[in-house]
């Protein structure tokens, strides 16, 4: 039986504070963030005690066209510095690598850029690509994970043998991630004895990404941390695509390291975050719970947002007939 890491008033230096509200957020905005606001949130990062900030994803300009998304879409090494500088902090720089919208080739070796770590972001069925650009940028000097999306959808034996594949790989964390926000704790529970039975005999960590269409990611944070995951997913105010992600404010409240820090954050709040919510729409809603409920892709939730569509018992009948 899995056993608890310490206790919730122990300080556990292995737990990271990952921030992805840049490249989740920008899958609200297709990546439309100002330097003015991508700027405000790096030096929040640090003020805060932050481990990691994913400043956004490393799409190929070949593969989606940069008319139509912001910077942060692509991570170009100028960009980024334009924002980090040489990022002489204490606060780590990450990137996600989409299977398919990545090319290696185009990432240059760590001596070369300021990002620390990559994330490769995979469907089961992507893993030998997955696996084919962990080991590239392992090889160019980065710290890597592997975000394994959809496992909800998977049958134990085949994430079991996904695990072992990735428990021989150069990969540094492994990502339990909810992409559907379907999951319980008790799920998450038995998730993370999953994922540390295979990562933690070879000196591998655990991460955990949860959404929030059954406002269960704060819950299942803490649920995987308190069992033994280190890194630690969060967006500020859950600032992320449809429902949205565990809140920053909500986990700093709850860590007991005094290296983190609230009040940045909360100011981060009231000086980008309030004006933004007048702009954007994210957080939980009906279609996101129902989505939630049935473990399906938030697709149909998200396109009942954009078109204001509150006929939820239509929605739900709709839903249940799709896929009984």
């Amino acid at each position: 039986m899995i056993e608890k890491k310490g206790s919730i008033l122990t300080v556990r230096e292995d737990i990271k504070v990952f921030d992805c509200t840049i490249r989740d957020g920008g899958l609200v905005n297709n990546y439309h963030f100002t330097d003015d606001f991508v700027k405000a949130l790096y030096e929040t990062c640090v003020a805060a005690g932050i481990d990691y900030m994913e400043i956004g994803k490393n799409v190929s300009p070949t593969v989606m066209r940069e008319e139509e998304y912001g910077a942060w879409n692509f991570c170009k090494e100028a960009d980024i510095r334009r924002i980090v500088g040489e990022n002489n902090t204490n606060l780590k720089i990450a990137t996600m690598a989409d299977v398919g919208r990545t090319i290696k080739e185009e990432i240059p070796p760590k001596s070369e850029s300021v990002v620390d770590m990559i994330r490769v972001a995979t469907y089961i069925h992507q893993l030998p690509e997955a696996i084919e650009l962990i080991e590239d940028f392992h090889a160019k000097g980065y710290e890597t994970t592997c975000n394994i999306m959809a496992i909800s959808k998977s049958f134990d034996d085949e994430l079991d043998q996904v695990l072992q594949t990735l428990s021989k790989t150069n990969v540094d964390v492994i990502y339990i991630a909810d992409s559907f926000g379907s999951f319980y704790p008790e799920q998450i529970n038995k998730l993370t004895a999953k994922y540390l039975g295979a990562a933690k005999p070879v000196g591998k960590k655990v991460g955990i990404h949860a959404h929030n269409n059954l406002t269960l990611a704060y819950a299942n944070t803490l649920e995987a941390m308190i069992y033994g995951t280190s890194y630690l997913d969060v967006t500020v105010s859950g600032l992320g695509r449809g429902a949205g992600n565990c809140a920053m404010e909500l986990l700093l409240g709850f860590l007991k390291n005094p290296k983190y820090k609230l009040v940045p954050v909360l100011k981060f709040i009231e000086t980008h975050i309030v004006p933004l919510e007048k702009e954007l729409d994210w957080g939980p809603s009906v279609p996101y719970i129902l989505t939630g409920h049935l473990n399906e892709h938030p697709r149909p939730a998200m396109k009942a947002r954009d078109e204001g569509d509150t006929q939820y018992v239509k929605f739900y009948n709709k839903l249940t007939e799709e896929y009984s």
